[in-house]
């Protein structure tokens, strides 16, 4: 996103904290209502390039991108969606793909603080990268959740088959919206990314585990530690299984790639001593 487009977003932002802090118009369900509300109105906006371009207009005044949408939504949304998107507009966004995405960023946003009020955060923090695995390792369900030729209602139908009653209501609206309205995105790292938003709204970073066998609770806890103190922040992890490793971790944290596996060191004697 550019910069001129994130000042924008980063007060669209600070407006929507604002809502969160507030303990009457702050509630679960009315966060979790303006995130389905700004999703819905990201898609509106996906669709519709000439409403995009002029909700982004360098030539059109603060005030007429204000009115704009106003006249477009006010009616059709809670108040509180309305000034986020007025807020949104108010400081001129770069692009009109910039403009889908700060929505959509809003909405998400906005379904991890409903999240966060009732406390099921970290629980969706973990389903949603869990969901992100599942779909690696699961090439056709991951296929068939964004055929854009099927129609969407057969997808959703899909992914609530999968999931179940088994995630949070947050984790499935917000995988819902994913296959929903995928634009360009991979689903597998939609949810990943997801799962980093959840973090970051815990103010924790995300390690990425690969273990030869499933780690426990308390492993899972203590290699945290370890890391947050490596690190010098909290760090959230999030382990997976692959037996091919052999023994020891993979630990990824960001763009950093920490390899302890048994079977790297064997390749590493491979290579040393070539046969």
């Amino acid at each position: 996103m550019h910069s001129a487009s994130q000042t924008a977003l980063n007060h669209a932002l600070d407006q929507l904290e604002e809502v969160v802090s507030d303990q009457s118009a702050g509630t679960t369900d009315h966060l979790a209502q303006v995130s389905q509300e700004l999703y819905a109105v990201a898609a509106v906006l996906a669709e519709h390039i000439e409403l995009r371009r002029h909700l982004v207009d360098p030539t059109g005044s603060a005030s007429l991108r204000r009115s704009l949408v106003e006249t477009l939504f006010s009616d059709k949304v809670d108040p509180t969606t309305v000034q986020l998107l007025t807020k949104l507009v108010e400081t001129r966004l770069t692009s009109p793909t910039d403009l889908v995405e700060a929505v959509e960023i809003l909405g998400r946003t906005a379904a991890l603080a409903s999240a966060e009020k009732d406390g099921t955060l970290s629980d969706t923090e973990d389903e949603l990268f869990r969901f992100g695995r599942i779909l690696q390792r699961e090439p056709r369900l991951r296929t068939l959740l964004a055929d854009r030729n099927a129609p969407v209602d057969k997808r959703v139908e899909l992914l609530s088959q999968v999931l179940g009653d088994k995630v949070t209501p947050t984790a499935h609206r917000l995988l819902e919206q994913a296959v929903r309205h995928p634009y360009s995105k991979a689903l597998d790292h939609a949810a990943e990314r997801l799962a980093d938003a959840a973090a970051a709204r815990r103010d924790r970073s995300i390690a990425r585990v690969v273990a030869p066998i499933a780690l426990s609770d308390e492993q899972e806890d203590r290699l945290g530690d370890v890391l947050s103190r490596l690190y010098g922040r909290s760090i959230s992890v999030q382990s997976d299984v692959d037996p091919d490793i052999l023994g020891g971790l993979v630990v990824q944290v960001g763009g950093e790639l920490l390899d302890g596996s048994v079977a790297r060191h064997l390749r590493g004697a491979a290579d040393a001593f070539p046969t």
